[in-house]
C-alpha cells in the first residue's frame, strides 16, 4: 500500500493521531484532530491530482458507481496499521473524499469510561438497543466495544449486517459473521430477511434507514434475539419519534406498541474535546421501563424527557445535561465546549448556575 500516491497522506493522519482526512479540489489536504480541522502543508488539489489519490483504491465497480451516481462508500486497509472507511464524492465536477480512521484495535467498554449499565445490556437475551448521535459520535466505536464484550465472556452467534463493515471482530468465546451490504448482501432489507434463518443470538444494523430495516429490527428483537442499532438523531425522544415517523398513520398505533415492549434502552453521546487533548463522549441514557413504555404507547413521547430527569437519582437514566455537569466539575471539558455541545443550552446553564 506505501506505493499509493495518498500514503504521505494516511501517514500524516497516523502520526497525528487524527480521525478523518478530507480532501477536495482548489483546497489543502485538511485533517480532522480533536473534532477540528487543519490544513497541511501541502499544495492545494487539483480534480487531476484527487483522482489519483483516489482511484488507485477504487474497484472498477466502484470507479463506475462513482460516475453514474456521483458518490461512492467503501473500505480500505492500509497495511496492518489501519483500516479506513471512505466516501469519494463529486464536486462542481470534480472529486473530493473523506476517510475516516476505523482502529484495528477495539477498544473495551472501560477503556471508553463507559457505565456499569453498557455492560448490563450486552447481558440481555433479547429486545433492542439503540446508540445514536450525529455522524462522527463514536456510535461504531461504542457498539464494537458493546459486542467485543459479548465476544469476550458469551457463547453466540453474532451477525453483523454494515455498510461497510468497521470494526473486524476475531471470534473468542462467539461465533461472529460480517456481512457488508452490497458485497456479502444486497442491502439492509435483504440482510435483515435472512438473518433469522442463520440461528443468529446478536445483531447489529449498521444504520437503521427505513421503515422495512426498522421494521424487520423490532421483529427480531420481539422474537428473542439482542438487537444493536444506530440512528442519527441526538436525544431518547428524537430516537423514538424518528422510528414511530418512518411509518405511515396506519402502522403507528401498531410499532409504538411493538417499540415499548422491545426496545430497552436509547444511548445518545456526542464527542467533545478534553482538557489536555482528545474527545471524551457526554452520554444521555434513556433506560425503558413500565413508565416509558406506557408513554411510547399512549403516543406522549414529548413526556419522556421529564420521566429521564426524574428517574435519573434511583435508575440507569442520565440526562446529557447531568452528564456535561460532571464532566465540567471534574475539569474534564471546558464549560465553553459543554455549552457549544449541549442539547439543552439553558437547562445546563441553570444548572451550572450561569447567565
Amino acid at each position: 500500500m506505501n506505493e499509493l500516491k495518498i500514503a504521505p497522506l494516511i501517514e500524516a493522519l497516523l502520526s497525528t493521531k487524527a480521525s478523518d482526512l478530507h480532501l477536495n479540489i482548489n483546497d489543502h489536504p485538511s485533517l480532522r484532530i480533536d473534532g477540528g480541522l487543519k490544513k497541511l502543508n501541502y499544495p492545494k488539489l487539483t480534480n487531476n491530482d484527487t483522482k489519483e489519490l483516489c482511484y488507485p483504491i477504487l474497484s472498477d465497480k466502484q470507479i463506475k458507481r462513482l460516475d453514474i451516481q456521483g458518490e461512492v462508500d467503501g473500505m480500505f486497509a492500509y497495511n496492518e496499521d489501519a483500516r479506513f472507511r471512505f466516501n469519494i464524492y463529486k464536486t462542481l465536477g470534480g472529486i473530493a473524499a473523506a476517510f475516516r480512521i476505523i482502529p484495528t484495535k477495539i477498544p473495551l467498554l472501560k477503556d471508553l469510561n463507559a457505565p456499569e449499565f453498557f455492560k448490563n445490556l450486552t447481558k440481555l437475551h433479547r429486545g433492542l438497543v439503540l446508540v445514536t448521535g450525529p455522524t462522527g459520535s463514536g456510535k461504531s466505536t461504542t457498539l464494537a466495544s458493546m459486542i467485543n464484550e459479548i465476544n469476550m465472556n458469551q457463547d453466540k452467534h453474532i451477525v453483523t449486517i454494515e455498510d461497510p463493515v468497521e470494526f473486524i471482530h476475531k471470534p473468542i468465546k462467539s461465533t461472529i459473521s460480517h456481512r457488508e451490504v452490497e458485497r456479502d448482501t444486497e442491502d439492509f432489507k435483504s440482510g435483515l430477511k435472512y438473518v433469522l434463518r442463520q440461528d443468529p443470538d446478536v445483531i447489529l444494523i449498521g444504520e437503521m434507514r427505513d421503515s422495512e430495516t426498522i421494521a424487520a429490527a423490532l421483529t427480531a428483537a420481539e422474537t428473542g434475539h439482542l438487537v444493536f442499532g444506530t440512528l442519527h438523531t441526538n436525544s431518547a425522544p428524537k430516537s423514538i419519534n424518528r422510528i414511530i415517523d418512518s411509518f405511515n398513520a396506519a402502522e403507528q398505533n401498531q410499532i409504538r406498541a411493538m417499540l415499548s415492549s422491545s426496545l430497552k434502552a436509547v444511548i445518545s453521546q456526542t464527542l467533545i474535546p478534553r482538557i489536555g487533548g482528545g474527545r471524551v463522549a457526554a452520554w444521555e441514557i434513556m433506560s425503558n421501563n413500565d413508565a416509558i413504555a406506557n408513554l411510547i404507547r399512549e403516543n406522549k413521547v414529548h413526556q419522556i424527557y421529564s420521566t429521564m430527569q426524574i428517574g435519573q437519582s434511583d435508575s440507569h437514566m442520565q440526562t446529557q445535561t447531568k452528564n456535561l455537569v460532571k464532566l465540567v466539575k471534574d475539569g474534564i471539558i471546558e464549560l465553553s465546549d459543554a455549552i457549544n455541545y449541549a442539547f439543552y443550552t439553558e437547562q445546563l446553564k441553570r444548572e451550572l448556575q450561569i447567565s
